[in-house]
């Protein structure tokens, strides 16, 4: 009885394994959706509604949703409070504490921190220039990411319930 009950749980932890990361695959893509719009919205409170940035990270994170609302969040109240550090250097402490927290890889990342370098030191035609250049970089790394989806998502599902049922065999 209690081998069926341990088979049963490693059965069950395979699977949760496996739809665990079928379930950061389908994250991603949508990570990367709500950081777009999140730009692009930081685009139209920079050109037309003049914003200070400290100011229009502040509204954006409470429009946003996770994590893109955590990271604007983070880096705003950071901006509203220091005087003697750049946006640029708030902008990628606060990216790398909350890039932790989402689904999206590396290349998004660097997206993020290279946007970031341009935020605050240039004039705003040239913060647009930068911000439509990671939205588009965005895209290109949202297309590659819905074809990861639907590539590996399934796979992964099956892939946890064979792991478990393999050491479930190798047991007995």
């Amino acid at each position: 009885m209690l081998k069926l009950i341990g088979c049963v749980l490693i059965l069950f932890s395979g699977t949760m394994f496996g739809f665990y990361q079928a379930s950061l695959l389908s994250r991603r893509p949508k990570q990367i959706r709500q950081f777009i719009q999140a730009v692009q919205r930081l685009e139209t409170e920079i050109v037309f509604g003049l914003t200070p940035l400290a100011e229009a990270f502040g509204k954006l994170s409470s429009q946003l949703t996770e994590p893109a609302a955590g990271l604007f969040r983070t880096a705003g109240e950071r901006l509203a409070a220091a005087s003697d550090c750049s946006a640029a250097d708030i902008w990628r402490e606060a990216a790398e504490e909350q890039f932790r927290l989402t689904a999206m890889k590396t290349g998004e990342k660097q997206i993020l921190l290279q946007l970031g370098w341009a935020l605050g030191r240039t004039d705003r035609d040239d913060q647009v220039k930068h911000l439509r250049l990671a939205v588009s970089q965005l895209q290109a790394e949202e297309t590659g990411a819905i074809e990861e989806q639907k590539r590996y998502e399934s796979m992964w599902k099956s892939l946890g319930i064979l792991m478990g049922a393999l050491v479930v065999i190798l047991m007995y």
